[in-house]
Order: structure tokens, then C-alpha cells, then sequence
């Protein structure tokens, strides 16, 4: 029962940059990684990077770090993807989710899953 709308995606320059965010409602616990996934048509579904709630733990892709900085606002329950230097291979649809911590560290399986955002980066 948690419930995930992201924004702020959106069409940008190669080079640009874009803040995603990612607010979480419902029945959210300390426990919970929320993470950010994306998927380009005809292309499988790519961890991108995620947070702890507790204690902002994170875990970035090879191919975002460096790049990408997720964070979060515990007291809203809200994560946050700032993209810098983006590039064309980073235009997909982004998709929020959370789950217990704990589970996801024995089947890297998520619970809960937002309905996406579109990120678009032209050359």
C-alpha cells in the first residue's frame, strides 16, 4: 500500500541536466530502499540507482555514476534524482519503486512502482 508519483522529466540538450523526484504516500517504513529504474523501447528495464531511507545508503549503475546523484527527503518520503552531463543513451522512461530493504537485498525485487516519467535527451 505505498503509493509513488515521480516528476520533473522532461526534453533536454545533450550535456543538460534534469532533477527527478519521486514522492512516496501510504504505508512507508524506515526500512524501505526506494530506487530509481529506466527502460528504452525494445531494451530491458536498467537499475539506475537507489537510497536507503534510513540511513541514505546509496547504490549507483556503472553507467550513471559520477553523473547522477540520487538523494532524499526522509520527512517527506521523497527521493530525488539529479542528472548532470546527460547524454542521448539517457533519453528513457523513469521509473520510480520502493521496497523493504531487506528483501531486496536477498531477490533485488521491489514492491511498489510509480508510473514513470519520460526523459528525453537530444544530440
Amino acid at each position: 500500500q505505498v503509493q509513488l508519483v515521480e516528476s520533473g522529466g522532461g526534453l533536454v540538450q545533450a550535456g543538460g541536466s534534469l532533477r527527478l523526484s519521486c514522492a512516496a504516500s501510504g504505508r512507508v517504513f524506515s526500512r524501505y530502499t526506494m530506487a530509481w529504474f529506466r527502460q528504452a523501447p525494445g531494451k530491458a528495464r536498467e537499475f539506475v540507482a537507489s537510497i536507503t531511507l534510513s540511513g541514505g545508503t546509496t547504490t549507483y549503475a556503472d553507467s550513471v555514476k559520477d553523473r547522477f546523484t540520487i538523494s532524499r527527503d526522509s520527512s517527506k518520503n521523497t527521493v530525488y534524482l539529479q542528472m548532470d552531463t546527460l547524454n542521448p543513451e539517457d533519453t528513457a522512461a523513469y521509473r520510480c519503486a520502493i521496497g523493504d530493504s531487506r528483501v531486496i537485498a536477498l531477490t533485488k525485487r521491489y514492491d511498489y512502482w510509480g508510473q514513470g516519467t519520460q526523459v528525453t535527451v537530444s544530440s
